[in-house]
């Protein structure tokens, strides 16, 4: 037993590091203990399925520590960029909507979120766990000692990690743009509307009545295109595990060897 604590604690670091930055394992409302705990029954159940191989205590250990928590933290973002996506579109629509001047912390996050943004985030989630998209979370970070083993040494110099962690940056932007485009689209046209307006009748204070007017249009878009918006949700969900599977994929092309 013994002989596999090296092995444990490589795993520990992975899935800890994982679960501080993947979304829904991260929030502050989670204690940190129950992480913890959680991190450690599932490096011990990894260990026991996958294998131990023996590792050394050596300066190559704790090149291997900090290698396993960059990769838990690589995985644990990129599933995060497509579902805070949710949070552009709110500041998409909070712009064209004027919430933007107004703003709540979120106290999950401890980060001041749109308001649009923790509506439709809120949504993201209840659809998140009905199609159990947490427990495709927790596959994903078990299986990638499939794709890359305990203690394997992955070279990241080549830079295709990071270039693929931009695509995916940009991917969640041009996502994000596109479910709120329906909205967006049809608050310049009334934004156009009121400013001829404007013209052909000065008598009108548009200011008075187009704060209120956009506010009104935007939740009857927003009512009309949430089923949309659902299934676009779902296609994130689906989005996030083919992103976790190209990432794997890269780290074990760069994957050199592995500690005997």
């Amino acid at each position: 037993m013994i002989e596999t604590l090296p092995a444990i604690l490589l795993v520990f670091i992975r899935i800890s590091v994982f679960l501080a930055t993947a979304p829904v394992f991260s929030y502050r409302t989670i204690p940190v203990t129950f992480r913890l705990g959680g991190a450690g029954f599932l490096a011990v159940i990894v260990v026991m399925t996958m294998g131990a191989p023996h590792i050394p205590l050596s300066l190559h250990f704790i090149v291997a520590l900090l290698l396993e928590g960059l990769i838990g933290m690589l995985l644990g973002l990129l599933a995060s960029f497509l579902l805070y996506g949710v949070h552009i579109i709110g500041g998409f629509l909070d712009l064209q909507m004027g919430f933007a001047i107004a703003g709540v912390i979120d106290p999950q996050t401890g980060i001041q979120t749109p308001l649009m943004g923790k509506y439709l985030y809120h949504f993201a989630m209840l659809l998140l766990f009905i199609t159990n998209g947490h427990y495709m979370l927790l596959d994903g970070i078990f299986y990638s000692y499939q794709f890359v083993p305990i203690g394997g040494h992955v070279d990241l110099s080549a830079g295709e990690v990071a270039n693929y962690a931009v695509t995916v940056f940009t991917a969640m932007f041009l996502i994000a743009f596109q479910l709120a485009m329906p909205i967006v689209g049809t608050l310049f046209l009334v934004d156009l509307a009121l400013g001829i307006v404007a013209r052909t009748v000065p008598q009108i204070n548009v200011f008075v009545i187009g704060l209120p007017l956009k506010i009104l249009v935007a939740f009857v878009i927003l009512l009309l295109v949430l089923p949309l918006f659902f299934s676009g949700i779902h296609m994130l969900s689906r989005e996030t595990a083919s992103v976790m599977r190209h990432l794997l994929q890269l780290l074990q092309e760069n994957l050199h060897e592995v500690t005997t």
